[in-house]
């Protein structure tokens, strides 16, 4: 009866080793679970990048007043009648 019980314990601890550390276990699902939280955050993050592109494209494709600040902003460009300042640096 001795060895039994002790064949018993051996095999529940040997169990419950499996199913806390194992393959699929516990300790392995808390791991994913905390990756697939950092991955729908990333992926929110993306899809929000991805909408605000899409707005400049539209932006870009019809606004003439948008594609006049970029060029003026960006690209350092000028209206005809436009006066330019330079500061001269001493």
């Amino acid at each position: 009866m001795k060895i039994v019980g002790r064949l018993l314990i051996a095999f529940l601890l040997l169990m419950s080793l499996l199913i806390t550390f194992g393959n699929r276990g516990v300790v392995d699902n808390y791991l994913m679970s905390k990756k697939m939280a950092s991955l729908k955050t990333q992926n929110e993050e993306i899809t929000a990048e991805n909408n605000d592109l899409k707005q400049k494209i539209i932006l870009l494709r019809d606004d003439i007043n948008y594609i006049e600040m970029i060029a003026r902003n960006e690209l350092g460009m000028v209206k005809k009648g436009d006066i330019v300042y330079r500061w001269a640096k001493q």
